[in-house]
């Protein structure tokens, strides 16, 4: 009986320490890595390449989310902020990197970089995931010589320059369009400075043959524009911005202005990516040379202006918003101005479904270069000249839905 009753005792004992351990080790074990990435980029590439999680289409089925926010940088390439966060299992844990690419990367380069990035942000999830006693990694000689000489010396000196030129023929049996146009861009970007210059030129030609009667009409623009953007602090900036334009089109024999400008953002310059909410005040002086008489009896006259432009950006998970607002008129006359609002709308509405909506509307009430009289048919069919106009509108919806299977891991690129 005594032997007996040891038996049990020892048969509960190792029943319960067995289901112990079993507990503790579900408890210990995180579900498996189901991936949502939301980006402005090329999703089939991160999915092909990493196929050590689930990738999943809809956000709500992730335990780990990845956005993407990315904006144009100062090498004329683009900066890729990238921000985890982790769900369920995986509550509690974030991460955030970036990418840089630049004007001289490939396509290639830059989705190897951004593919880089994305794998080293998922370390964090997969060390503690059943993936952990897999993991195997090295750091390459030329990451270390990277890491031991941090300071290199840029014979550049932060300058990015562009030479660029294109030239379009479109014809039709009654239409035919030529147009050319060539530039010059330098841009040097600093955290302190910013400095620009822009140089065009662009002609087109237009003929048009109605009741066999040919109409042509010739358009030319050059123009050159700089600036230098000076950042005083987290928040505020100041710069001054010049220019020169010759253009027939809105009737300037010669243009050339000056505007000194102040900037101040809400947020600090470093959230630019997520969210900013920037007021930006211009005031300058502007001369002009015409081509035709205005319609104010003008051939030439000085003005000084100023401006109030005031942006809003928000990138968040549920959507973007962006908004410009801007007004400006004439010092000596504030019956001559122009406002113009712009918005861009992106939200996912429910699992699948997304909306993005934008629209544009320009109350114009300065436009003293007008020339004098009425526009000729040529100006008229070919829109070779500006014509007067209190106003313009546009608007534009789109939805799309998605639906279907939720993990596609498998890249199939098959004819």
């Amino acid at each position: 009986m005594h032997d007996l009753f040891r038996v049990i005792l020892l048969t509960l004992t190792a029943y319960f320490f067995i289901h112990t351990v079993a507990v503790r080790s579900q408890e210990s074990e995180k579900e498996s890595m189901q991936f949502f990435i939301d980006c402005n980029c090329e999703r089939s590439c991160l999915r092909q390449e990493i196929n050590f999680v689930n990738h999943v289409r809809d956000r709500a089925l992730a335990n780990i989310e990845l956005f993407i926010y990315d904006i144009a940088n100062g090498s004329g390439g683009r900066t890729y902020k990238l921000n985890f966060n982790g769900k369920g299992d995986y509550e509690g844990i974030v991460h955030q990197n970036s990418f840089d690419s630049n004007a001289n990367m490939s396509s290639d380069d830059v989705r190897k970089g951004l593919l880089n990035a994305v794998k080293n942000g998922l370390l964090k999830y997969v060390i503690v995931s059943d993936l952990a006693g897999k993991v195997d990694y090295k750091i390459s000689d030329a990451g270390l010589a990277e890491r031991q000489d941090i300071n290199f010396d840029d014979p550049w000196n932060n300058w990015i320059f562009e030479v660029y030129g294109e030239a379009e023929l479109d014809k039709e049996s009654s239409r035919k369009e030529f147009e050319y146009e060539i530039g010059f861009e330098s841009d040097r970007v600093t955290e302190k400075w910013r400095i620009r210059t822009d140089l065009q030129m662009n002609q087109a030609t237009s003929e048009f043959v109605q009741n066999e009667e040919t109409f042509t009409s010739d358009r030319f623009r050059y123009a050159g524009d700089g600036s230098i953007v000076r950042s005083l602090s987290d928040h505020w900036s100041a710069g001054i911005f010049g220019g020169a334009r010759h253009d027939t089109f809105t009737n300037l024999d010669f243009r050339y202005y000056f505007a000194p400008a102040v900037e101040y953002n809400i947020f600090p310059y470093n959230e630019v990516l997520r969210r900013e909410i920037v007021f930006a005040y211009r005031v300058g002086y502007f001369h002009n040379n015409y081509i035709d008489t205005t319609i104010f009896g003008k051939m030439e006259e000085g003005k000084f202006n100023h401006s109030l432009d005031v942006q809003v950006r928000y990138r968040q998970p549920w959507g973007n918003i962006y908004s410009r607002l801007r007004g400006s008129t004439f010092l000596d006359d504030f019956d001559k101005n122009r406002v113009q609002l712009f918005s861009r709308l992106s939200i996912r509405l429910i699992k699948g479904l997304s909306v993005r909506l934008s629209g544009s509307f320009e109350i114009i009430r300065d436009q003293i270069n007008l020339p004098a009289g009425d526009a000729s048919i040529e100006d008229v069919l070919l829109q070779q000249k500006q014509i007067a106009t209190d106003f313009e509108l546009g608007f534009s919806v789109g939805l799309s839905y998605t639906f279907g299977s939720a993990y596609n891991n498998i890249i199939n690129t098959r004819l």
